[in-house]
């Protein structure tokens, strides 16, 4: 069985046994666990991604819970390693979790935390950047200029898209998707056709009042529509930024057909989940329009590219860091280690997982709660009171 190169541990008499698979941003979430009894394992293998048989070396005879990466692959094998290790508790330190078997878990009796509430502006930040850098060329200007090629100011020079007074589309518009569509609205005076299940009548107040603003001071009015079909926001937006969740029905929702319907100097951005783009349709859209371009933090198959895509000069592509900022990276450590300290004492489940912020205010004790347990339901665990 393969054994992890070093690891680091942390009050080293503690009651309880906890191990993060990997070092995570912040001290905070470290303090939280050690002045609760805790004894924490921190593995610090450096390997970018564990192996199955190196997380069951994590686990190892004695664990009560396990903070872990949205790249591991937690199914029957860990969890039930976990369970006769006598652990009850395991977190992803990530709001996503697709590598995740929740049944697997319900039958072990793992309880199961993600991270939700502390992503949201983090993550339509990075999407409105890759907006904006591939709209504008940036990242094919920026190579230009270091390989010392620039020799003067040309007319036709990296000329890219104007987006103010475009139309934005968002698929998705939920709480990661309206913040993206009201920065790109406030930021570049954007037009919005979105594409949801669900009303999002927030969204819709807000872009109808900031378009009376605007015409009170004299300037075109923003607006909004609601589209009957993702097939509209495709064929309409100049913009489309991708914030579905990743299941059966958004698998490959960008594919060959949906591509082809989207207009020719279309700017497409994904920072949601990689499979929800068919990657090989995309590089040769890419190839055949050279004025569309491509924003992508997450790809179908991490962590590698599919062949082709690395070559395309009209894509942007940067290693899924919709999450990195400081502030964002180190609410998720905590989240997440509050999420296994919380089963180990015996905590309710926080009634809402959104409204997060009790749990990030350094100056303050945390409630006495799991932040986030995606299946406390099915493990009948109580909810919290506060």
């Amino acid at each position: 069985m393969a054994k992890p190169i070093s690891m680091e541990v942390w009050n080293p008499s503690g009651k309880y046994r906890v191990v993060s698979t990997k070092s995570m941003p912040g001290a905070r979430w470290i303090r939280l666990l050690t002045d609760n009894d805790c004894r924490l394992e921190i593995c610090t293998d450096p390997k970018t991604i564990l192996s199955v048989d190196d997380i069951l070396a994590l686990i190892g005879d004695r664990c009560d819970g396990i903070i872990g990466q949205l790249t591991e692959d937690w199914g029957e094998v860990l969890f039930s390693a976990l369970k006769r290790a006598g652990g009850t508790a395991f977190s992803n330190m990530a709001v996503g979790y697709n590598n995740v078997d929740v049944e697997a878990a319900n039958r072990n009796g793992i309880a199961v935390g993600n991270t939700p509430g502390v992503l949201t502006e983090t993550t339509a930040e990075l999407a409105a950047s890759l907006t904006l850098s591939a709209a504008r060329r940036i990242v094919e200007a920026d190579q230009f200029m270091r390989a010392g090629l620039y020799e003067g100011w040309l007319p036709h020079l990296f000329v890219g898209n104007l987006l103010k007074g475009q139309t934005v589309g968002v698929i998705g518009a939920g709480r990661i998707g309206s913040a993206y569509a009201r920065m790109m609205i406030e930021g570049f005076k954007m037009n919005l056709i979105y594409y949801d299940l669900y009303q999002a009548t927030r969204l819709e107040k807000f872009v109808t009042a900031y378009g009376q603003f605007l015409k009170a001071n004299g300037e075109q009015p923003v607006t909004w529509k609601r589209a009957a079909t993702m097939e509209d926001v495709l064929r309409e937006a100049d913009v489309i930024s991708l914030h579905p969740v990743l299941d059966k029905t958004t698998y490959h929702l960008i594919n060959p057909e949906r591509l082809a319907i989207m207009k020719k100097e279309a700017v497409l951005v994904n920072a949601s989940r990689g499979p929800v783009i068919d990657e090989l349709a995309l590089v040769e859209h890419l190839k055949a329009n050279p004025m569309f371009r491509v924003g992508l933090d997450v790809f179908e198959d991490e962590p590698y590219m599919k062949p082709g895509l690395a070559d395309m000069k009209n894509a942007v592509v940067v290693p899924h860091i919709a999450s990195a900022s400081k502030w964002t990276r180190e609410g998720m450590a905590t989240l997440a280690a509050l999420n296994v300290l919380g089963k180990i004492k015996g905590y309710p489940v926080w009634g809402n997982p959104n409204q997060v912020e009790p749990f990030l205010n350094e100056n303050a004790a945390p409630p006495p709660a799991c932040p986030s347990i995606v299946n406390a339901k099915q493990l009948g665990l109580p909810s919290s009171k506060l």
